[in-house]
């Protein structure tokens, strides 16, 4: 039976359960989506030339962070200010996974063999979340524990952070027009070309988080008690599997750019430094919209375009935390080939803009 839930016996019961379940997802979701996310990017956007980044991964920060203290110390406030900063969207992200991981099993429904109708879908989920690629990979694996394709599930993932209209309005403000167009060409190739052909030689495994059978009378009482228990039985799951992972990226991350000197991006441009660049901003963990004003913030300084064309399409888009629950809950063979796709859309855009755009 699919991870996180199992089916209720009654058909009526399984309609109030249904009902029940995505009532719980629409308030879940309205109280992030209106009181915090959509809010604090609008603001972002009318204030985007202006906006500044006083964390190396956030743009706050509840602790300082001296560049002379130990590593130690940096680490630990840059792993705190991480925490805090990615709170409320890992909050939201752990709660509407266990929704969906206690909602989509009891809905009945034929899996589509279409891989590219799948990713489609997986896109028009993963657009309005608006979450940074480390929130939403609780919810990719909320998606794919629950009975979704690997292919849905990661396109859900790859869209949230990359592909939101608000975040889109960003970019096109704050960088030319071709570079804008360039990172959405390369990220739909990304969905559309590469996800698919990870998907075709996939073998599922889904996880399995209860095998006991549940009786539900026709009551909304009884629905409502089975939907709480379902919903917090998911939750539990998600906590125990993922969370450890979350704190592991939080750490890696911090370490990371702790260890990386002040101004680590090479000032001219070369291939191992167009790696170099594809893959850092792949591994680290930044929260929503932070990819496009750190990249804005290094056009500005000087940087070499090629360079912040790479940033702009891997920072944000991918992490080591997406990186560690996809290889997880699907596979590491998965894991490793969708973070080598992000890097290749990085080198591919500072090769583009070095050779064709001349920007």
């Amino acid at each position: 039976m699919s991870a996180g839930t199992v089916a209720l016996e009654q058909p009526i019961a399984i309609r109030k359960h249904l009902v029940l379940g995505v009532l719980v997802l629409t308030i879940i979701a309205s109280i992030f989506w209106i009181d915090s996310r959509y809010p604090a990017l609008l603001k972002k956007l009318h204030t985007a030339t202006t906006v500044k980044t006083k964390g190396p991964l956030t743009f706050d920060t509840v602790l300082p962070e001296n560049p002379q203290a130990p590593l130690a110390d940096r680490v630990g406030a840059t792993f705190v200010n991480w925490l805090a900063a990615n709170r409320v969207g890992m909050t939201f992200g752990f709660l509407f996974a266990a929704g969906v991981l206690s909602l989509l099993p009891s809905v009945r429904r034929n899996a589509s063999s279409n891989r590219y109708r799948n990713v489609l879908f997986g896109t028009l989920r993963g657009v309005p979340l608006a979450v940074c690629s480390n929130c939403v990979a609780p919810i990719g694996q909320g998606l794919y524990d629950s009975g979704s394709s690997q292919e849905s599930a990661l396109a859900t993932m790859l869209t949230s952070p990359t592909l939101n209209v608000v975040v889109l309005a960003l970019v096109f403000a704050l960088f030319p027009v071709q570079l804008a167009v360039l990172k959405i060409g390369l990220t739909l190739a990304l969905l559309f070309l590469v996800l698919p052909r990870l998907a075709a030689s996939a073998k599922r495994v889904p996880a399995i988080v209860s095998e006991a059978p549940l009786s539900v009378e026709d009551s909304w009482t009884s629905a409502a008690m089975y939907t709480a228990t379902s919903f917090l039985k998911s939750l539990w799951y998600l906590l125990r599997t993922s969370l450890p992972l979350m704190l592991l990226a939080a750490l890696l991350g911090a370490l990371c750019i702790q260890l990386l000197p002040h101004n680590w991006v090479p000032t001219h441009v070369t291939f191992f430094g167009i790696l170099l660049v594809s893959v850092i901003g792949t591994f680290l963990p930044v929260p929503m919209a932070f990819d496009v004003f750190a990249s804005y913030i290094a056009l500005r300084s000087g940087v070499p375009v090629p360079y912040v064309a790479a940033m702009l399409c891997t920072l944000g888009a991918y992490s080591v935390y997406s990186f560690l629950v996809t290889g997880r809950s699907i596979s590491w063979k998965t894991a490793a080939s969708v973070y080598a796709g992000v890097c290749a859309t990085g080198i591919l855009a500072a090769i583009a803009t070095a050779t064709v755009l001349h920007i």
